[in-house]
């Protein structure tokens, strides 16, 4: 008892007690050690230090190899008793303290945490104890194991209840849309209903597009297939001012007259030269995603908007305008307006009446017209004497031989594509046209055209008159380049057309192709080409660049003139008659024409089977060949080739009924090398072989 009240008279909870091993323990914590000891009886604390001291003094685990301690003190019988307990007091606290010095590492905020809790003081001295890594122990790892356990078995449960619930949930929602959609369908009532709110669900014209082409022809189509091709789950909608789906042009002046088909206008299926049967369609119908369903096809397509015009193009909003009001945003964009056919000023100071009787040769519905026409009247005039004008002469020459049809063509050059060939292939082609039984005129300049009586009358600047019934304009094409106003594009002044970069890019999300592209040429400076193979590339690399290739423009395309079956010519590159020419010829024969060239190709559209393609390596022919010379006045040109030179290198190729050798000329022109003997290069493309 003497003890007891001697402990209570000290200091409050908050004083310090120095120990012996240098440590200091705060009165409070000093009780809580103690598990609030004098709170207990008497007899319970007397027997409490009785077990102290037996701690002391034997191997228990807290004096297990420690030093006995004891106090000094006065002798007697209370004095040692009083040391006796100040000795085993003295343990409890060292246990304690090195128990503490365990727990330091969970730090007051653990202590503090259980404390707000109200844990048992108790309980938290065991948790410590047991957490703590003491010899002899494994609480740690335990401890931690089983938390570790209990929360992974926890979240497993709660994980597999969850998704059991979310499949039972969307099982049942299935089930239920399921009875739905077959209730539906098998009520009359259900699948009216359905039928009127398509629309409203599906407008006819989506408001967004990712890939929006704008044009309807060949750069159009080709961007489209490129596009699909690498990425085969895009959405495309090809806005055309054409109201027939894509279709390819050169059969409208070509192969399309020589058809004995009398439903040739209504089937627009033609034989080519080699006496296989096409579609003018690149594609059937069938093809084509309608354009209110291009937004929910599950794998996109190719939808075409026809008959609808772009008028307006905001390049800063990603949208664009047609003429009914409609707007259509997109992600990227291609312009392939292509361009509309040049008319004469003559012609257009001209009245009404003449309006009525001219046809401006371009699309297919000119086609129907004019093939109508020529059936109706009795006299046509061909004013134009390049590519087309030449072609259309020579296909309507040859059905005024059995129709008793006057066909009559004006030009201002000396002779037909006096603008393209030298003068004496161009001479040469010029009576090629009239024994297809056309009336050539060269040199023919119109002044004025007016009606007479029931005919047009043709006054030409030299005095000479011309009447005729119909008047076909084949003098060039304007591209069409309308947007770049309200889009802020940048319009080429010396060729026209939208121009754009190695790329084809006008702007960062917008690419031009076709006849409206004015692009860089690294061989041969800026151009504009007005021809279905260059559609054809410029059209695919715009589609393989809107989906991320990156690529350059650095094809040379050709193009192809055919004069009836029997006589035609590829070329490619500059080939403009102001140039210097060479021109090596040879004997023509039986396979030397173009019914023969597409009999070995397999194909009457002739730049599918050699677009892109470039010779790796160009064999020399070890035959002999003449010397290259320039034929005479009424010669027979039965095959060669015709360089063109600018500061003596070749600048363009023109093939003379000489067929699939593209690759060769391509080649040329892309070395841009100069070369002593031409007569040399006449080899490569084996104009000598029999």
């Amino acid at each position: 008892m003497g003890v007891e009240s001697s402990r209570r008279r000290r200091p409050g909870p908050e004083a310090d007690e120095r120990l012996p091993g240098g440590g200091c323990v705060t009165g409070r914590r000093r009780r809580s050690g103690r598990n609030m000891a004098a709170a207990a009886p008497p007899q319970r604390r007397r027997r409490r230090r009785a077990g102290a001291r037996e701690g002391v003094g034997g191997r228990g685990q807290w004096g297990a190899g420690r030093p006995r301690v004891r106090r000094g003190g006065g002798g007697g019988r209370s004095g040692s008793g009083r040391g006796e307990a100040g000795g085993a007091m003295l343990c409890c606290r060292l246990a304690a303290l090195g128990a503490r010095r365990r727990l330091r590492p969970l730090g007051p905020a653990a202590g503090n945490l259980l404390q707000r809790w109200n844990v048992p003081i108790g309980l938290q001295m065991s948790r410590q104890v047991a957490s703590s890594d003491v010899p002899g122990g494994k609480g740690s790892s335990s401890v931690f194991a089983l938390i570790m356990g209990l929360s992974t078995l926890g979240a497993g449960v709660y994980v597999y209840k969850t998704l059991r619930e979310n499949k039972e949930r969307f099982t049942s929602r299935v089930t239920t849309i399921t009875a739905r959609s077959q209730e539906n369908a098998s009520s009359p009532s259900g699948a009216a209903s359905r039928g009127s709110a398509a629309p409203e669900a599906h407008p006819e014209v989506p408001s967004h597009v990712p890939f929006l082409l704008i044009g309807g022809g060949t750069a159009a189509f080709a961007a489209a297939r490129s596009i699909r091709a690498r990425d085969p789950g895009a959405r495309v909608l090809i806005v055309s001012e054409d109201p027939a789906l894509p279709y390819m042009r050169p059969p409208l002046s070509k192969e399309l007259w020589f058809s004995d088909d009398p439903n040739v206008t209504e089937t627009l299926r033609f034989k080519q030269w080699n006496g296989k049967e096409r579609s003018i369609y690149f594609q059937p119908p069938s093809f084509y995603v309608p354009a209110r369903d291009l937004p929910f096809v599950e794998n996109g397509g190719v939808a075409v908007l026809c008959g609808k015009k772009v008028v307006h193009m905001d390049v800063r909003g990603n949208m664009v305008k047609l003429s009914d009001g409609t707007q259509i945003s997109y992600d990227k964009c291609l312009i392939a307006t292509g361009g509309s056919p040049r008319n004469l000023p003559a012609i257009e100071r001209a009245g009404k009446d003449v309006q009525q009787r001219l046809t401006l040769f371009r699309k297919v519905e000119d086609f129907k017209s004019l093939e109508k026409i020529s059936r109706q009247v009795k006299s046509i005039t061909v004013i134009g004497g390049g590519f087309l004008g030449s072609e259309l002469a020579c296909a309507l020459g040859r059905r005024a031989r059995t129709r008793g049809l006057e066909v009559i063509q004006l030009f201002p050059e000396n002779g037909n594509m006096g603008k393209v060939l030298p003068e004496y292939l161009s001479n040469w082609t010029t009576e090629k046209v009239r024994r297809e039984g056309v009336n050539v005129m060269p040199n023919a300049v119109v002044k004025s055209v007016s009606v007479s009586g029931n005919r047009l009358m043709i006054k030409l600047k030299d005095g000479r008159k011309v009447e005729t019934d119909h008047i076909v304009a084949a003098v060039g094409l304007e591209p069409n380049v309308e947007l770049a106003k309200s889009a802020g594009l940048e319009v080429d002044s010396d060729f026209g057309g939208f121009r754009v970069n190695a790329e084809l890019q006008a702007r960062s999300n917008i690419w031009v192709a076709g006849d409206a592209a004015c692009f860089y040429d690294i061989k041969l400076g800026r151009r504009r080409v007005e021809h279905h193979d260059h559609a054809v590339v410029s059209g695919r690399l715009a589609g393989e660049n809107m989906t991320g290739a990156a690529k350059p423009y650095w094809h040379q395309s050709m193009f192809w003139s055919d004069l009836g079956p029997d006589v035609g010519y590829e070329a490619i590159g500059l080939v403009d008659s102001t140039l210097p020419t060479v021109g090596v010829f040879a004997k023509a024969t039986a396979k030397d024409t173009p019914k023969s060239a597409t009999e070995q190709s397999g194909t009457g559209i002739r730049s599918e089977s050699e677009t892109e393609a470039e010779a790796s390596e160009v064999p020399t022919s070890p035959s002999a060949s003449p010397m290259p010379h320039v034929p005479k006045q009424g010669e027979d040109y039965g095959k060669g080739v015709v360089f063109y030179l600018r500061d003596k290198v070749v600048v363009g190729i023109v093939l003379w009924n000489i067929f699939n050798r593209m690759p060769i000329a391509r080649k040329i022109i892309k070395d841009g090398e100069e070369h002593a003997d031409l007569n040399e290069v006449a080899k490569l493309f084996n104009i000598h072989e029999d």
